[in-house]
């Protein structure tokens, strides 16, 4: 072979090499990263080309599918989509997906890892791919009885309740909410609904998952927190013990005397009338007294300052370290800049129901492959133990004396002990914005256990100030949801 063509051969011979080595690469070095691509048109046509499994409550799917025109053969439908939207989140064929159908989005569309082996056979024997299920813990009765409340309530708010004993979570809503099965397609029409969603065309913002994302300042309901606190760190040892609360009492550092609402019995009140009547005073210089190390303690130990996965994420609630004597006063009140979303409160007040053990939340029981086995079960999981069994029992005496002669009448349940704390917090500069109403409880069974605990926030921008209480316009919603979940185990 002479020279010339010799050189070309070797150059062809490093042209095809070249070509190898891409193709290879590109085969199984870039696979998964091709096939995850957001531009990769196939992966959307081959996820819509089969039908998704469901999302289940109480034994029944709570989602669907429907047939559409073009390259995407099926999308998402949903019963009760306003309804559910808060547990669920949406899969859209033009915007993706979110909550609980993004995190078990394998198991839904049956691309899951552990389906390998199902889907082989299932590929021999020419049968179509199958989503699985995913099992939720939530209550259909509770929901309905949260949801239906906010929406009489007609203000935005939120709603979460919790099984003290193993943390499920029996009822997530949030006000106002979005029907999923509005943006689920990728046609004209599915962009329009997008559109008014968003919070810069709708200011109510109804895509904020406000039982888990937003953090409102808890107000009163606060100070069962720093109650536990007194409780836990020795500062008193009983409900009925005199507190050591002058009034007026003005806060550390500060010429600023802090006020109650109203003229209410709380110069040196017990901690059971204290809290009946809410008494800011006897609470701010609890903080005080206890210090900012003691109550950011407790707090953390009831789930603040940390981010919660249920799988979905929640935001993390807040209460401050390094603060001043004054602000440390305020914030055990639940002003200042503490903050916690409804998923906080009700982990707050199903440790307190559950005797002092707080258990990890959660709303997913199982994941199940298309042929309905258990790929995945959840097992209830201890997350902290804020306060002893003792404490825990004086603190829900103290709720209970809330609901039986407090501002908590309106959660009272014939037949049933009900516990409860009523807030209302400040809201805007200088507090001039409505406050809002929360109210959290829980009820007991005669044995003692806790079927259900329950975190209620409203915020009614359109009512009157002075109509605008926990006890008047978040309790009734509160007792709703317990009911609900009482009749549901009967």
């Amino acid at each position: 072979m002479n020279k010339p063509l010799r050189r070309i051969a070797i150059f062809c011979g490093l042209l095809v090499l070249t070509l190898l080595i891409r193709d290879n690469w590109i085969q199984y070095v870039q696979a998964d990263e091709l096939k995850d691509d957001e531009h990769n048109r196939r992966v959307a046509i081959e996820r819509y080309a089969t039908p998704r499994g469901d999302i289940i409550v109480d034994g029944k799917a709570i989602t669907g599918h429907a047939t559409t025109e073009g390259d995407f053969k099926y999308k998402r439908t949903y019963k009760d989509g306003a309804m559910w939207a808060p547990v669920t989140g949406y899969v859209s064929q033009a915007f993706g997906a979110t909550q609980l159908e993004s995190i078990d989005d394998g198991i839904l569309t049956g691309n899951d890892d552990r389906l390998f082996f199902r889907n082989t056979l299932d590929m021999i024997t020419g049968k179509k791919r199958e989503g699985g299920n995913v099992v939720t813990t939530l209550n259909s009765a509770a929901q309905k009885a949260a949801y239906d409340g906010l929406k009489k309530q007609g203000a935005k708010g939120a709603v979460v309740a919790i099984e003290p004993s193993t943390g499920k979570i029996l009822s997530m809503a949030s006000y106002p909410s979005y029907d999923p099965t509005s943006i689920a397609g990728s046609n004209e029409a599915a962009g329009e609904a997008w559109n008014k969603l968003q919070k810069k065309n709708n200011p109510d913002d109804p895509m904020l998952n406000r039982a888990l994302r937003e953090v409102y300042p808890p107000g009163s309901t606060f100070k069962v927190v720093t109650a536990a606190a007194a409780l836990e760190h020795g500062k008193y040892d009983s409900a009925d013990e005199k507190t050591d609360s002058p009034l007026p009492w003005t806060m550390p550092g500060t010429t600023t005397e802090l006020d109650n609402e109203g003229d209410i019995p709380c110069k040196d009140a017990t901690l059971r009338e204290a809290l009946r009547v809410s008494c800011n005073t006897v609470f701010g210089k609890l903080g005080y007294d206890l210090g900012n190390d003691k109550m950011l303690e407790t707090a953390k130990k009831f789930g603040f300052t940390e981010e919660q996965f249920v799988p979905v994420r929640s935001s993390a609630s807040v209460f401050s370290d390094g603060m001043n004597d004054s602000q440390v006063a305020l914030s055990s009140i639940g002003q200042y800049n503490t903050a916690a979303t409804p998923l906080q409160m009700a982990m707050v007040t199903s440790a307190i129901a559950n005797n002092g053990t707080l258990m990890k939340p959660y709303m997913v029981d199982a994941l199940q492959a298309p042929n309905l086995d258990t790929i995945e079960k959840t097992d209830p999981e201890e997350m902290s133990k804020p306060l002893s069994a003792d404490n825990a029992q004086i603190l829900q005496s103290m709720m209970e004396t809330v609901v039986e002669d407090g501002t908590g009448t309106n959660a009272k349940i014939d037949g049933v002990k009900v516990g409860g704390k009523t807030g209302t917090a400040q809201h805007g500069e200088n507090n001039s914005k409505n406050p809002y109403a929360w109210f959290i409880s829980y009820a007991k069974a005669e044995d003692g256990s806790s079927p259900v605990a329950v975190a209620v926030v409203i915020e009614d921008e359109n009512a009157v100030r002075d109509d605008i209480s926990g006890g008047g316009l978040a309790a009734p919603i509160a007792k709703n949801v317990m009911e609900a979940v009482i009749d549901s185990k009967k």
